[in-house]
């Protein structure tokens, strides 16, 4: 699957209603900027986790920005990838290449052995995440060119085989 559509909100959860199913969830996010945006949270939606999404939860919600949306506000998407984030956390969906700097150049990994390096299931990743869609957790940058972090967390995004 490829991520390069993929856009991304943050912000806290301030309501969770029903959905227009008993798999759907309607999940009202007040955004870093102090805006609303509503996410359509259903079954297929990947789940950093599987954590369950409760209000006060601070949260990246990603959605396709390839997809048709109602022109309605606050805006509504169809979220297709959420993380739970702590406080001060980031988190970053790129391509990382062989040097693991990510696509836009916004980004670059040190690994450290404290680095945990999962799949999204959460299963132990033994390969290099090199060359791959990764799913990046850190708090605090370099101000170099790109910013260069150690990041706490990283979610290897395999392809679908």
């Amino acid at each position: 699957m490829e991520y390069d559509t993929y856009l991304m909100v943050t912000g806290v959860i301030r309501e969770i209603s029903m959905g227009n199913s008993c798999c759907s969830w309607m999940v009202t996010v007040a955004t870093d900027d102090s805006d609303t945006v509503n996410f359509i949270v259903t079954g297929e939606t990947q789940i950093i986790d599987n954590v369950r999404l409760r209000r006060g939860m601070r949260i990246a919600a990603f959605y396709d920005s390839t997809l048709p949306v109602p022109l309605i506000e606050p805006p509504q998407y169809r979220a297709e990838l959420v993380t739970a984030l702590r406080k001060d956390q980031n988190v970053m969906l790129s391509y990382f290449d062989e040097n693991l700097v990510a696509e836009d150049n916004m980004l670059r990994l040190n690994l450290s052995p404290l680095t945990m390096i999962v799949t999204a299931n959460g299963q132990r990743f033994r390969c290099s995440p090199e060359n791959s869609y990764l799913l990046v957790y850190y708090t605090v940058t370099t101000r170099s060119i790109p910013p260069q972090t150690t990041p706490q967390k990283i979610v290897v995004m395999c392809p679908q085989e």
